[in-house]
């Protein structure tokens, strides 16, 4: 007989424990003095940078400090390699402070309280940053800034991002884009050289200047100076560079090398000379990593991982953050030499190997298409299981085959989880990826419904015990889904839209036109959003809804969930909410993350046992 998911001898895989297994690494740093990175545990919500010295890790980051930029909303890009220590942005006022490493207190860099900072980068004395001013309007720019002293180097463009520089100092180099174009649809790679008196020459447009669209990321100089970026011209994130006088594509997969750039100070690959390059793309959805000579030999490293991060190297080693189905995040070094991987933070995994639920990857039709994401079978449920489907937020990003607590929470507990790559997420190319191009809440809705009843014919879910879950755009999906198709048995939305419109009258700048690109013009396009807002149609849902929401979210605002709780509830519908102070987009502090995971949890058994 099948156990309930109640009942399972294995639920033991607390939501405490889940959350605390979500330790998170980021922004590898490798200079003289070694290697660094930015350390995200759950326990107290902050971001503390960690010094890899005399085989041991040391924390560099004292109390009261995080080290995480808010630019954007989603930040990135926080700390960087200068002087005789680091520079990092703190997370509680945006300023950049300078941190000696033998162990003094940080000092304050700025002063500026209308300031945010990002995407730094240390030269000579001078931080490079992504500046982000609020006053009467949000404004943003490139800057360098020393000890009282600061100098714009670009503005006029709506939005800046990885400033970098040429070994010699003497050229550099940045991306920017305008509204209402967003990271992933359309950008240009600038760059601009310092003169024989010491200042910059005029900017010039090296790329993304023309007719035809592309979105550029990730800019890099090899030693010897020359430009290269990730280019999407020819249908997938790929190097391109300064080759024998022109601009043309690298050797290399095809296959995107980078996911969507929702945060600054992303490293996927880097440049080491005309044609070698260390880099990672994907495959199906997986990660592969490798090290391309001169020659176009590559040489494949980390072949046990499925998912690498800010990656980083010195003449001896390739370090990234690497994750694989049975490995959660951890700082990796791999020996160039002997192909040798040592694991230098992280990676404890919370579960026996034998117990953890390994993702499947799954390619289903939908509609007049086709679909991606990654199953993952429910432990000790015989026949057809419970099923738990996964929105991923953004739309434009992705879901990764690695170790994620949160599905082993459900999986431990009798309930299959469905990881999907809807249409419109990254990873699987530019036109994959522009798929939701004024089809969001229809495709992705598809894509939900449409896994659902691959895994039904396939024999390994039950169609009449489905839930939907989903964050952000997530959360929008999930409630089209309820609102508009009678697939679901309930759903979840965290932080998730419900009022396209009025989340478009309120968001941040970097959002400003997303809603028009996914959605249309709200003026224009008025019934198009009417057909699409899940408030709208509150009285179409019948299925029981949950809801989490952080009190102090800039992105979907409080009052936005509020009321489609209250439309649900007016309507007789079974819905609960759950408001949580202090915290923004995205829960970080453990207690709420825990809570929020076990609220669900019971809320779908309570609907079960009916």
């Amino acid at each position: 007989m099948s156990a309930t998911p109640m009942s399972l001898p294995e639920a033991d895989f607390s939501a405490a424990q889940a959350v605390a297994a979500g330790t998170d690494f980021a922004e590898l740093k490798v200079g003289a003095a070694g290697l660094f990175w930015n350390e995200f545990r759950p326990a107290d919500g902050a971001c503390r940078i960690w010094h890899w010295r005399n085989e041991q890790a040391h924390c560099l980051t004292p109390d009261g400090f995080s080290a995480r930029s808010r630019v954007y909303e989603y930040g990135g890009g926080s700390f960087c390699l200068g002087g005789d220590g680091l520079v990092f942005v703190n997370e509680t006022d945006q300023q950049l402070y300078t941190q000696a490493l033998d162990g003094s207190a940080p000092r304050s860099l700025t002063q500026a309280s209308q300031c945010r900072y990002g995407d730094v980068l240390w030269h000579e004395g001078w931080v490079f940053a992504v500046e982000e001013t609020h006053a009467d309007q949000v404004e943003h720019r490139l800057v360098a800034i020393s000890a009282g002293a600061r100098e714009v180097l670009a503005e006029g463009a709506d939005f800046y991002a990885s400033p970098t520089l040429s070994d010699d100092g003497r050229r550099l180099a940045w991306i920017e884009w305008d509204r209402p174009a967003q990271p992933w649809t359309a950008t240009r790679l600038m760059y601009q050289e310092r003169d024989l008196q010491g200042g910059w020459g005029p900017a010039r447009c090296i790329a993304g200047d023309g007719g035809r669209q592309a979105s550029l990321q990730q800019p890099r100089f090899d030693p010897q100076g020359r430009l290269y970026c990730l280019s999407d011209r020819n249908g997938y994130w790929q190097p391109w560079g300064e080759l024998d006088g022109t601009w043309q594509p690298l050797p290399a997969a095809v296959a995107d090398h980078a996911a969507a750039p929702w945060q600054l100070g992303a490293s996927t690959w880097l440049a080491l000379g005309p044609n070698a390059y260390l880099a990672s793309w994907f495959e199906d959805g997986f990660g592969l990593l490798g090290l391309r000579s001169e020659g176009q030999q590559v040489q494949r490293l980390g072949k046990d991982y499925t998912r690498f991060r800010s990656l980083a190297l010195d003449e001896r080693h390739v370090y990234a953050v690497a994750a694989s189905p049975v490995n959660p995040p951890a700082v990796i070094a791999f020996d160039r030499q002997t192909g040798h991987t040592r694991v230098l933070a992280g990676g404890g995994l919370p579960l026996p190997v034998a117990r953890v639920s390994r993702p499947r990857p799954i390619r289903y039709p939908s509609g007049d298409s086709e679909a991606h994401g990654f199953y993952y079978p429910a432990r000790g449920h015989e026949g057809p299981s419970p099923l738990v489907v996964f929105i991923h937020g953004g739309p434009t990003s992705a879901c990764y085959p690695v170790f994620d607590p949160r599905i082993q929470y459900w999986t431990q507990r009798g309930f299959a989880v469905a990881d999907l790559n809807y249409r419109g997420s990254s990873g699987y190319g530019r036109a994959y990826r522009q798929a939701l191009h004024l089809r969001w809440g229809e495709l992705d809705v598809q894509d939900a419904c449409a896994a659902v009843d691959h895994l039904a014919g396939l024999g390994l879910v039950d169609p009449h015990k489905a839930f939907i879950r989903g964050g952000s755009a997530g959360g929008y999906t999930t409630l089209c889904a309820l609102a508009f198709h009678d697939v679901f048995r309930a759903g979840a939305s965290l932080y998730g839209v419900s009022d396209p419109v009025a989340l478009s009258r309120a968001t941040h700048k970097f959002e400003g036109d997303y809603l028009d690109w996914l959605i249309g013009d709200p003026e224009r396009d008025v019934e198009r959003y009417r057909q699409r807002t899940p408030l709208l149609h509150a009285g179409r849902i019948k299925a029981p809804v949950i809801f989490f929401q952080g009190e102090l979210d800039a992105v979907v605002v409080p009052e936005q969930t509020r009321a489609m709780l209250d439309a649900l509830k007016a309507n007789g519908v079974e819905a609960e909410g759950h408001f949580y102070a202090g915290e923004r987009h995205g829960f970080r502090q453990a207690r709420h993350l825990a809570h929020a995971l076990e609220e669900e949890w019971k809320f779908y058994c309570r609907v079960l046992s009916r």
